[in-house]
């Protein structure tokens, strides 16, 4: 019997997890972080391209979105010096940079077996919860990192306990032309605001709430 009520718990307990999170879902569009001040932004980097193409999407950004919190994988040695020369520039134009730089465990490497990513990924999952759990974000920004699938997950733990609702925004990296990257795949139905950036993608995957981000871009 003592089985048996360890499994009907665990699937009360799964139930509650699984009805928390189609709220959160479905509540994210009433969500609207900036209405009373400044954003809190945490920001996915990836390697190379992803890195370039994020820090210009940042570059377009109002002065509202701030502090700025980068995510970056452990592995990844060119992305920091993107970031920081981001925002030295940034500093010269507008305000004083009020930014910080955090690293996490790759979820996956290049070429790496899809079997031995799931115990990075993990890995990956452990740390990201404890650092979004702490820096507590408005926003969460990213254009399709594998790094961004664990850490957009703690964002949505995060709403699901209750604690703070993160707004996921996800915009597909430029390269990605007829089909979505795998990042894209899991989190186009998790994302509160999905974006992609070629006329094929656009028809097979509508854009989410496209006017409220662009507003917000726009926003001085």
């Amino acid at each position: 019997m003592a089985w048996l009520c360890v499994v009907g718990s665990a699937v009360v307990l799964l139930t509650v997890l699984v009805l928390r999170l189609f709220g959160v879902l479905r509540h994210g569009s009433e969500y609207k972080p900036g209405q009373k001040g400044s954003v809190s932004v945490l920001v996915v980097a990836g390697s190379g391209g992803h890195t370039t193409e994020i820090v210009r999407l940042m570059g377009s950004l109002s002065r509202s979105y701030n502090p700025r919190h980068y995510v970056i994988a452990d592995t990844d040695k060119m992305s920091e010096d993107k970031i920081r020369t981001f925002e030295a520039e940034r500093e010269k134009s507008v305000l004083p940079s009020q930014f910080t730089i955090h690293r996490i465990p790759r979820s996956r490497e290049v070429r790496q077996s899809w079997s031995s990513s799931v115990l990075s990924s993990l890995s990956a999952l452990m740390s990201s919860v404890p650092l979004v759990f702490r820096l507590q974000p408005d926003m969460l920004l990213c254009n399709g990192p594998g790094t961004c699938v664990p850490l957009c997950a703690a964002g949505l733990l995060l709403g699901i306990l209750g604690l703070k609702r993160v707004l996921i925004v996800y915009v597909e990296s430029i390269c990605r032309v007829e089909t979505l990257s795998l990042s894209g795949k899991i989190l186009y139905y998790f994302s509160d605001y999905f974006f992609v950036q070629w006329a094929p993608l656009k028809d097979k995957y509508p854009i989410k709430n496209q006017n409220w981000f662009i507003r917000l871009v726009l926003m001085n």
